[in-house]
Formats: structure tokens, C-alpha cells, sequence
């Protein structure tokens, strides 16, 4: 099922993320803790690639199992920098032989050892390569793409920012995802301005449980998000402890994605981090709401 069929009812859903294990040993407990979130029918599940040096062969792996054993709609992660044509040709074919439609189209990170070199001769430089590369495959994928509500951290302003947002739509994408946000109103102001701009896309707001205190830092240090003072508080007060901690981040998440559907929004994504408790414990303080 295309991505789109879903996000264009008007019915509030919820999605999970997971990503492939960083190494072939882990493979195992990942793939249970998929099949566990999987277990939950969310409206779809998205499976990165190789995030935070996990094995890129496992999302295609993943994603079948997740369509196929449990017949939840998936999206694969597909990235492209530093990589050849001719990979990236393999990969797309690959994804279409296991019959998956929906393809979230990402530069990635630049490897460290290829930082400061030089990229002149790269195959891609930015998503919108891999976008176009999609659209003219004939492959007839559902695209997704990223997008930021406080500014990529190679931009220079906003302004930057939505311009190659809109070059990114116009190329053929067909719905973007948010990067996470602890703050529904930045959320709301980068719709409005997206919007202005002739950005028509369903946006799908990307929200991260921060259910220990070194998963905050961590998510700061790669994204540079803002945390409000509200949820400062609640990390001081109870980071300390594990099973507290843990209550109070899926309760943050669960308001910020309450607020979220009260404001018109029908789809969120929530990073769950291969954590079949929190994305249990966030559907289940919604299930009324999701009809579950």
C-alpha cells in the first residue's frame, strides 16, 4: 500500500520507526523488537538505513518481514551520498523485487573518513538527486522526504531551508517527515510557513520519546532541537530513575501527539527506537483516539 492512500484520509493515525541492527550478532533481538512494535498495526512502519552505523543490508530485509508477516505498510530508508549510480540502481531494484512501494529518500551522513574531501565527482549531492533518480526509475514509488522545523544544521536560515523544501516536492516528492520537536508551536509555525510557500504535501510531524536522561543529550547533539523549559524540568526531576524517567517521557510524547491531532493533524510519526514498551505505552494512551 501506498504511503499516500493513507495519509490522505482524514482519521488519526500512528506510525513507529526502527532501524537494522549495528552489527550481524544483534540481528536477532532487533528483529524481535520489530516484530513485537509490528505486532501493534500501526498505520505503517518506517525502517532506516543503517542508522548510527547499523548494517544498511537488513532495512530491505526488515521492511519485507514487516509487509509481509505482519501486512503493515512499509517504508524503506534509502540514502545516496558517496554512493555510485550503479549501487543506488541495484537498491531501487531490490526494493521494488520485494514489492515495497513506499521509498524515504535521504542524502545521509557524510562517512568521517570522506569529511573535507573532495565531492565534485560524487554521483549525489543532495536528496533531490535520489528523488529525481526515483521518478525517472518508472518504478511509480511513493516518495518521501525529510524535512526541518528548526533549520537543517548545514542551512543558513529557514528562508533556505523551505526553498529547497519546494524544490524537493516539485521534483516529485510526495509527502515529508519531520525532523523530531519537543515544541508543538515550531511545529505549527514551519506549517504555516511551508504552506506560504506553495508546499502542499502532507507533512507528517516525527516525534521522539525521550525516555532516559543520555537520549536527550544525544538527540540535541544531532539535531540541534529545542527543549523547552517544561521538559527540562521533567528530565531533571526524574532522570535519575529508569522506570520514572521512562513513564514521563511517554507521557511528553503522548501530549505532544494529543495536541497535535486536536490541531488538525492526522498523522504522526513517532521515532520509537526499537523500543516495543514506549511505542505500546503511547498507543495505548491513545487508543480512543485511534479507534484501537
Amino acid at each position: 500500500m501506498k504511503l499516500t492512500e493513507i495519509l490522505y484520509q482524514n482519521i488519526c493515525s500512528l506510525s513507529f520507526e526502527v532501524f537494522p541492527p549495528k552489527a550481524d550478532a544483534a540481528f536477532e533481538s532487533v528483529k524481535a523488537a520489530v516484530e513485537e512494535i509490528a505486532r501493534l498495526k500501526p498505520a505503517f512502519m518506517s525502517v532506516t538505513y543503517g542508522a548510527g552505523g547499523g548494517t544498511s543490508e537488513y532495512t530491505l530485509r526488515i521492511a519485507e518481514e514487516i509487509k509481509e508477516r505482519y501486512t503493515v505498510p512499509t517504508l524503506a530508508h534509502l540514502t545516496c551520498v558517496s554512493s555510485t549510480k550503479e549501487t543506488v540502481a541495484e537498491k531501487i531494484a531490490a526494493i521494488k523485487a520485494a514489492g515495497i512501494e513506499n521509498i524515504m529518500a535521504l542524502r545521509g551522513d557524510i562517512p568521517p573518513e570522506l569529511a573535507g574531501t573532495d565531492r565534485s565527482g560524487w554521483a549525489y549531492h543532495h536528496a533531490i538527486d535520489l528523488i529525481r533518480e526515483l521518478k525517472e526509475s518508472g518504478a511509480d514509488f511513493c516518495i518521501g522526504g525529510a524535512c526541518y522545523p528548526e533549520i537543517h544544521v548545514e542551512s543558513t536560515d529557514q528562508r533556505e531551508d523551505i526553498r529547497y523544501l519546494k524544490e524537493k516536492t516539485d521534483a516529485g516528492c510526495d509527502f515529508l517527515t519531520t525532523q523530531m520537536f519537543f515544541d508543538n508551536n515550531l511545529f505549527y509555525n514551519f506549517l504555516y510557513k511551508i504552506r506560504e510557500a506553495g508546499i502542499t504535501v502532507p507533512i507528517i510531524p516525527g516525534i521522539m520519546p525521550i525516555t532516559n536522561a543520555r537520549q536527550l543529550a544525544r538527540a540535541i547533539h544531532l539535531s540541534g532541537s529545542f527543549v523547552p523549559q517544561r521538559f527540562k524540568a521533567l528530565v531533571d526531576r526524574f532522570g535519575a530513575d529508569d522506570r520514572a524517567m521512562m513513564q514521563a517521557g511517554i507521557a511528553y510524547a503522548t501530549d505532544q501527539i494529543i495536541d497535535l491531532y486536536a490541531n488538525g493533524i492526522t498523522n504522526v510519526h513517532v521515532y520509537s527506537m526499537n523500543k516495543p514498551e514506549v511505542a505500546a505505552g503511547i498507543q495505548r494512551n491513545l487508543s480512543a483516539i485511534l479507534g484501537k
